[in-house]
């Protein structure tokens, strides 16, 4: 990979990691329209800890409130009963479902599901499944009233990302809506959830940046700051678009996109494996 790659996958990243619109297909799909090599599942998983910075100083300081909270409710019944403590359980009883399945699919994930074929279905599904959303949504619940029936659902929801294609950003936001949540409220809980399980992703697949048939160690460090960069101003300006607009333009987005990749591949203008 070379610095403009670096350059455009990082700034690719950075923008689509919090729309819900999937990161890991475009740093698959993008790569396929210039004809460039897959940059791989390790350089998808370590940039995104960059996004993934971006999420911790945007929210440092409800990230703050809430480590402070769990922690000191494991003595406090009281404060157990505070928001900023429930959320520290829900956010922990969230991750479980995606850990437990990325450990258990961790080839298929690497490997498989990186296939074209697979990347379009699941941008055109996901993106049907937020419409229904969006038309099913009531918008009445807030951040404070979720529960852990809430937490489980939109955490198993999260697992469904491991499918390039999926979104994490738009499954959760899909769940959230479906169990009533404003627009901002789902967005704001989905950036909280996704930080376990980014993070461990990305710590986890450092160890395979720099090997042979990946993306090497200065183009991921490029790509990684690009995405910080990019990803904070993306989050602030999602927040505020969602409170007066619907998702409907990422449905739409969604799509199309998904139809001209499986256009693109059944007619043999770019390859479905990398």
């Amino acid at each position: 990979m070379n610095a403009l790659e670096a350059v455009v996958l990082g700034t690719v990243q950075g923008l689509t990691e919090f729309l819900p619109i999937s990161s890991t297909a475009h740093l698959r799909i993008v790569p396929a329209f210039f004809d460039w090599e897959d940059p791989g599942a390790a350089f998808t998983a370590v940039t995104q800890l960059g996004t993934m910075a971006a999420v911790l100083i945007y929210f440092r300081g409800d990230l703050g409130r809430i480590a402070l909270a769990w922690a000191r409710g494991l003595r406090d019944p009281e404060i157990r009963r505070t928001l900023d403590s429930r959320l520290g359980w829900y956010i922990g009883l969230g991750t479980i479902p995606i850990g437990l399945m990325g450990f258990a699919f961790q080839h298929q994930i690497e490997t498989g599901a990186r296939n074209l074929w697979v990347i379009g279905s699941a941008l055109i599904v996901l993106g049907l499944a937020l419409l229904y959303a969006e038309r099913k949504a009531t918008l009445k619940r807030d951040v404070d009233d979720i529960g852990p029936r809430d937490a489980a659902i939109i955490g198993c929801a999260q697992a469904c990302a491991l499918i390039p294609g999926v979104s994490r950003s738009g499954s959760t936001m899909t769940a959230g809506l479906l169990t009533g949540l404003t627009r901002e409220a789902a967005a704001r809980y989905s950036f909280l959830l996704s930080i376990p399980a980014v993070v461990l992703s990305g710590l986890l697949e450092l160890r395979k940046i720099g090997e042979d048939g990946g993306a090497g160690t200065g183009a991921t460090v490029i790509a990684t700051i690009l995405a910080f960069g990019v990803g904070y101003a993306s989050i602030a300006g999602l927040l505020k678009f969602l409170v007066r607009h619907s998702t409907m333009v990422f449905v739409a987005y969604r799509v199309a996109l998904g139809s001209l990749v499986l256009s693109l591949v059944a007619s043999g203008v770019i390859a479905a494996t990398p």
